[in-house]
């Protein structure tokens, strides 16, 4: 894969921090005014995930590669638990402890990788975990009111993530694909994962359900919350593929 300008880089990451601040907005308002299924509505991300790559490739932009099932079937499963774990820490905590959550993220990915990766990090990386961790001691402590429930699903969300974006960068390696390849591949696999399980969490039909007698106010935002997903979901794709796994949460932590 070819290496991309710091411009680009920077373009990249524009693109995901306004994503991802909209994303998280539109979803929470998704939550309160609709009450509209977790689960359900991280199955139409994925969907829409797919339907968007399928559409790139059609017009060109990317040329699929075809890949083992085998060496994406973690991706896939962690991808599931990444999603639906993080928007239970929306859906049960306030949008200010769900990003205070998100900060622990780089430590977490930092303590996997050198222990089971062998990687080595500056001391200038290591001395930025400690406001970091002091940060969210101090604010968890004096500031955020946590609940039990949401404090499990935030904890949940961290871990997976972790594991989830240390993946995506190391797949991304040994199979030798771009971020278009790799989650074209893999976003269908999620989305059958997800289907599977849904049934024992969540209705399917009626009141609540995803095709539930929902208003053509909740049908569009949750349409335009798959699309924002699409654009989430690919450009953190990017950015660790043109980076490292470190990058991508260290980033996110300020924001």
């Amino acid at each position: 894969m070819a290496a991309s300008t710091p411009w680009r880089i920077a373009a990249g990451l524009l693109v995901n921090l306004l994503a991802s601040i909209c994303i998280v907005f539109i979803n929470k308002w998704i939550y309160v005014h609709h009450g509209f299924p977790n689960m359900s509505l991280t199955l139409v991300h994925f969907v829409v995930t797919w339907l968007g790559l399928f559409l790139c490739q059609r017009f060109g932009v990317f040329c699929p590669k075809s890949l083992p099932a085998s060496k994406v079937l973690l991706l896939a499963l962690s991808f599931c638990g990444f999603v639906v774990f993080t928007n239970l820490s929306l859906q049960n905590n306030t949008i200010g402890t769900y990003q205070l959550a998100k900060v622990m993220t780089t430590p977490v990915i930092i303590l996997i990788q050198t222990m089971w990766y062998g990687k080595t990090f500056s001391l200038r990386i290591k001395l930025t975990l400690v406001p970091i961790t002091l940060g969210v001691f101090l604010n968890s402590y004096y500031d955020v009111k946590f609940n039990a429930l949401g404090m499990v699903f935030a904890s949940l969300g961290v871990l997976v993530t972790s594991l989830y974006q240390v993946w995506v960068g190391a797949k991304q390696h040994e199979l030798q694909v771009n971020s278009m390849q790799l989650l074209y591949y893999q976003a269908p696999l999620s989305s059958g994962m997800l289907l599977s399980v849904i049934p024992f969490f969540e209705p399917i039909v009626g009141e609540g359900g995803i095709f539930g007698p929902w208003s053509l106010t909740a049908v569009v935002m949750v349409i335009v919350s798959g699309v924002i997903a699409f654009t989430v979901n690919l450009s953190i794709y990017w950015i660790i593929g043109n980076t490292s796994p470190v990058t991508y949460p260290f980033y996110t932590t300020f924001f």
